[in-house]
């Protein structure tokens, strides 16, 4: 097995693994088993390798938008584009962002980054018309039509996120040649969205063995 971007504990540790007990047809293949309780899990050598190629891809742009609504993910999407420059759109997405150059927030990037194509459909909607490449995080409950290239992950957790995007982040600096391979990525995960849990919220148990 291929050395992973990060250690391998860290990835179950923020729950990137845990799907949904919902599965659409064309996420199981991303699937390395069902748990008891009847949660898919990710198979992780795959999402590794996914969020190795979108990094890759993401590098090769100099404008990127990156897409939440989802509360979860809004504080991970701002702190992406503080690293590696681009726009977020944390919250509604008005429509005509991308269509409409009379609106004020009216923008026009190269590709656009969603954290949940069920949620950010508007996003997706408009750069399908502008033909901008998308790339979007997807739980077993997604469909992925009108998606170009997809992460297989936990969309919902805050951790999730958070890793996903400061190891995007970091990745696409490496490549870009801004951060030397051996060098400490100076953005801390908490900047991202990992903050302690809030109350009442469950952490996920550690998955044995993939």
């Amino acid at each position: 097995m291929a050395d992973m971007l990060v250690d391998k504990t860290q990835y179950l540790t923020a729950g990137i693994h845990i799907g949904m007990k919902t599965c659409t047809p064309y996420m199981k293949q991303f699937v390395y088993k069902i748990r008891e309780d009847g949660l898919a899990v990710f198979n992780l050598q795959q999402v590794d390798e996914r969020i190795k190629t979108a990094a890759g891809f993401l590098s090769t742009f100099k404008n990127v938008l990156v897409v939440s609504r989802k509360e979860a993910g809004q504080k991970a999407v701002r702190a992406f584009v503080a690293a590696v420059g681009g726009q977020a759109v944390a919250g509604r997405f008005t429509p005509g962002t991308l269509t409409n150059p009379a609106y004020k927030g009216f923008v026009e990037p190269d590709v656009i980054v969603v954290v949940d194509p069920l949620i950010d459909d508007q996003a997706i909607k408009e750069a399908k018309r502008k033909r901008i490449p998308i790339i979007a995080l997807c739980d077993t409950f997604n469909l992925a039509k009108d998606i170009d290239y997809l992460v297989p992950a936990n969309n919902n957790g805050r951790k999730s996120i958070a890793l996903i995007f400061w190891i995007l982040a970091r990745e696409v600096l490496r490549a870009r040649g801004q951060l030397a391979a051996d060098a400490e990525f100076s953005a801390t995960l908490k900047e991202f969205g990992d903050e302690d849990k809030p109350e009442g919220e469950a952490e996920e148990p550690v998955e044995e063995d993939q």
